[in-house]
């Protein structure tokens, strides 16, 4: 199943099932439906099989159904109990970025307030940055709660994925200590288009990431190219902490950062970015710089 934060312009998000290119209202299809993705997941499986089994008894009745080219994307993901984000992942990225790999997980939070939505606008002040990046990412889903649980076992706690933009403030992050403020500006993490839940998905390291600036391709790689999979940090993160559910964590960018490109190419006022995941869908983000 496909799932998404919708609402026509003037309104509220609210939770939609999406099928091609029409979206249907999860409180049109069930009573006392979720509000959001985190309820959602929080009530259970039963309550995700219900949604699906209504979105697909609902068939092509045209008050159901309605064209997605109507509406307005919210972030996928929506009152996560954590964002937990993995840096140095991919073994070309830290090579660009003249970062060892180590030997655990280089592991940071992101800020809520950074979360974003597909086709909206992220700003930053030109005083705080002028080197601000792109980095597409598979985002993972926790779904049940992780609690020390053993890679062979790690994928039955994911709900579901979606495509992950993890904005950075180069000149910020190599001049701190922490990665989490030049990754949490307003806005720097948008999310989307939609989740896809896991048994859409039967192997994320099968996938493919791709990042576009202004129509030029930056980003071309596989998910296998991971230095830790999936469920390596899955289980990984568990062992310390319990995973909750609605656990957003972004697994890391592969190789083609705009910073280690020569000449650097940077996101200014007016780009247009677009991360695509197969599987899952194309990102697209909207440049302001104040």
């Amino acid at each position: 199943m496909r799932l998404a934060h919708l609402r026509y312009p003037g309104e509220r998000a609210r939770l939609a099932v999406v099928v091609d290119d029409r979206a249907a209202f999860a409180d049109d299809l069930i009573d006392e439906a979720p509000r959001d993705l985190q309820e959602l997941i929080e009530r259970g499986d039963d309550a995700v099989a219900a949604l699906e089994a209504s979105a697909g008894e609902a068939g092509e009745r045209a008050d159901t159904w309605h064209p997605i080219a109507d509406l307005r994307y919210a972030s996928a993901v929506q009152r996560p109990p954590v964002i937990l984000a993995i840096g140095a992942n991919y073994a070309a990225h830290s090579a660009e970025l003249a970062l060892k790999v180590e030997k655990a997980p280089t592991v940071f939070s992101l800020w809520p307030n950074s979360l974003n939505a597909h086709e909206s606008t992220t700003a930053w002040p030109a005083e705080l940055s002028e080197q601000v990046d792109y980095e597409a990412e598979l985002g993972v889903i926790i779904g049940k709660p992780a609690r020390n649980v053993r890679v062979t076992d790690a994928l039955d706690h994911v709900f579901g994925y979606t495509v992950v933009n993890d904005i950075t403030a180069r000149d910020l992050q190599f001049s701190e200590a922490q990665w989490s403020r030049c990754k949490s500006f307003d806005g720097f993490t948008p999310t989307g288009p939609v989740v896809v839940t896991a048994d859409r998905i039967p192997d994320p390291q099968d996938l493919w990431l791709a990042t576009t600036v202004d129509g030029r391709l930056l980003q071309d790689a596989p998910t296998s190219g991971m230095v830790r999979s999936v469920a390596e940090l899955v289980s990984y993160l568990s062992r310390s902490s319990t995973l909750l559910p609605g656990t957003l964590i972004s697994t890391g960018s592969p190789g083609g950062a705009g910073y280690s490109r020569t000449p650097p190419i940077f996101l200014r006022d007016g780009s247009k970015v677009t991360v695509s995941c197969s599987g899952i869908g194309s990102l697209t983000t909207y440049c302001r710089v104040e």
